[in-house]
């Protein structure tokens, strides 16, 4: 038991091992001219190759499947009764790095749901009957318990403000990178963190309940959701197997012909078949890894072929993630004094809003401030260079008596139903600027979009936590049809299941931390490579230094990749009947059969390599 352990275990170095005699063996037939120490190497290179497929075969057995293992290992088993150690050698060597490709592009990481859990709290601050607090572990922690956290803490749990407020980073569970300010009565969530205030909150779900473990519980069962996919060649071998192990049978009995029967196992055996998927694939993944397009496997590319529904996140996916200045009205004739003012009144607070509008101005010196005032709610109350200063919202011009002229109010309401924040700033009780604030949409993205349409996607649709009103915004200036705001992970990951339920073949487009549930789960998860670790980890695609414009061409790489690979079977498969009724009909022999057997072994990888090569000229064009 241990022997076979250690075989399969050492799988990968037995192939590299076998390959290294294979090239010894050539060496010294045509080097040194040595037939003994060929043939000796090629015998030991068939008794190492064909002790894992061996194994495989015999593992299949007793689940009573007839896989391909059995039909190679009868083939190499036959080359080396009738003296064809060089066949023998070259099956296994062939099948094992066959196997060792698959394996390679079809490996899928198992580490998201440690990432993810080590992002989890792991302990809190319980503020005590007496009113102070102490450190305990989250497992320590109940139902209306009240917990502490301070500037640049992470909440614990989910829970509701009790006292205090502050702006709470929730892009682990939204994936929004806006800040969002809560007060008294709001609800908080578990993993996300105060950048600033203090706030004290009463606890209402733990661990595994709140919603940053529910995300945890999804990734998991949506990981397990797609282990059970079958590969084709396991299909394939269900009959083809005891079909080539038939038809040897028969040819024996009937002609009497040992040598024959094993001829038919030898030349059977599909070699081509085997190693022609691979190569696609890898050239394939080739293909988009050099284009920063990371495919995660021959399964990925086979059902992202197949897609029919895109489905996006918002924010850090169609736009920048960042909150950027987008619109300024200017209501003085010095815009560049005006900005300067308000950038800085802006430098005294910490509020993303000024830091958007500080990062716009970049400025080289500032005004000084003499006084500042924050209305709660509001915005900032400033004096500077003798100018009273006012930044904030339109309840802070309302409150301090500021006419908003007919112009003013349009421009506000037309930068309002476009999806921006807006800032106004007055200036000695005149309204000088309308700052218009919003996250931006990534360069490419419409183009993307309408040329997926061209490639005939049938559904193109937005799942954001963001607000209904800025989700339409930007669906509606990205041709997006169908959207959907104000969803929790679970609510998106409950939409990707809904569509899959009415037949579609879907691919989630993401990159936060509240996105790699739906990335699991959805038939093809596709990250921005500018994402978080876990979305990277979770998904099927990775885009590359995140490029929007890249998603086109590899959905249209893959649909190329898998109609490579349909050729190469279609190769694989005819040489196998040609060899086959060659045999039975007595044109091929033993010789002129493995010449074709192995030319169609370099047919496939040349078609394969191929794939490359036009790839990449298209994609120079």
């Amino acid at each position: 038991m241990k022997i076979q352990q250690y075989i399969m275990q050492h799988k990968n170095q037995l192939t590299f091992i076998t390959g290294i005699f294979i090239i010894f063996a050539g060496i010294a037939q045509f080097v040194f001219m040595e037939r003994l120490f060929y043939q000796s190497f090629l015998i030991i290179a068939s008794i190492i190759g064909v002790l894992p497929i061996f194994l495989q075969a015999y593992q299949a057995l007793k689940v009573r499947v007839l896989s391909i293992d059995l039909l190679v290992t009868i083939a190499v088993f036959g080359a080396f009764l009738i003296g064809e150690y060089n066949e023998s050698a070259i099956v296994t060597f062939l099948f094992l790095f066959g196997s060792f490709l698959e394996r390679k592009t079809l490996e899928k990481t198992r580490t998201a749901i440690q990432s993810l859990t080590k992002m989890a709290p792991k302990s809190a601050l319980k503020i005590l009957d007496d009113g102070t607090s102490e450190t305990v572990e989250i497992e320590a922690i109940a139902k209306d318990d009240r917990l502490l956290v301070k500037t640049g803490g992470q909440v614990p749990v989910d829970g509701v403000i009790d006292e205090g407020e502050g702006y709470l980073d929730e892009a682990s569970v939204t994936g929004e990178s806006k800040q969002r300010k809560k007060g008294k009565g709001d609800d908080v969530f578990a993993g996300t963190f105060l950048d600033n205030g203090t706030l004290k909150i009463k606890t209402k779900k733990v661990g595994e309940d709140t919603t940053f473990g529910k995300i945890i519980e999804l990734v998991e069962e949506a990981q397990d959701s797609k282990s059970s996919a079958e590969r084709f060649i396991d299909k394939f071998a269900k009959y083809y197997t005891p079909l080539v192990l038939i038809l040897s049978l028969i040819v024996g009995i009937l002609t009497q012909d040992v040598r024959l029967a094993i001829t038919i196992l030898v030349l059977g055996c599909p070699g081509a078949l085997v190693i022609g998927v691979p190569v696609s694939n890898v050239a394939g993944i080739g293909s988009g890894a050099k284009d920063g397009i990371l495919i995660k496997g021959g399964e990925v590319i086979d059902s992202f072929s197949k897609v029919d529904t895109f489905v996006f996140d918002k924010t850090g996916t169609l736009t920048l993630g960042k909150p950027s200045v987008a619109d300024i009205k200017s209501y003085t004739e010095d815009l560049s004094d005006s900005l300067k003012v308000v950038a800085s009144v802006e430098r005294e607070s910490d509020h993303p809003l000024g830091q958007a509008i500080l990062d716009y101005a970049k400025m080289s010196s500032y005004l000084p401030v003499t006084q500042t005032n924050v209305v709660k709610g509001q915005g900032i109350k400033a004096i500077l260079d003798d100018k009273k200063v006012l930044v904030g919202n339109k309840s802070l011009m309302n409150a301090n008596n500021i006419k908003l002229t007919k112009k003013i109010k349009d421009d506000t309401h037309q930068l309002q139903i476009s999806g921006h924040s807006l800032v106004m700033v007055a200036i000695d009780g005149q309204l000088s600027l309308l700052i218009g604030i919003k996250d931006q949409i990534r360069p490419g993205v419409k183009e993307t979009l309408s040329y997926l349409k061209e490639m005939g996607i049938k559904e193109l649709i937005m799942l954001t936590g963001d607000n209904q009103e800025t989700a339409e915004s930007t669906a509606e200036e990205l041709g997006i049809t169908k959207v959907y705001g104000n969803l929790m992970p679970e609510n998106k990951a409950d939409y990707i299941r809904k569509l899959q339920n009415e037949g579609h073949q879907t691919a989630f487009v993401g990159d936060g931390v509240n996105d790699s549930p739906s990335l699991t789960l959805s038939d093809i998860g596709i990250a921005m490579g500018g994402g978080t670790e876990v979305a990277i980890e979770t998904s099927d695609v990775v885009l590359m230094k995140s490029n929007f414009e890249k998603l086109a061409e590899a959905y249209r790489l893959t649909k190329k990749t898998l109609r490579n690979m349909q050729e190469n079977i279609l190769i694989a498969l005819t040489t196998i009947l040609l060899l086959l009724l060659g045999l039975v009909f007595g044109y091929i022999y033993m010789a002129s059969g493995m010449f074709i057997h192995e030319l169609s072994i370099l047919i496939v990888i040349f078609n394969g390599m191929r794939l490359l090569l036009s790839y990449k000229k298209k994609h120079k064009t």
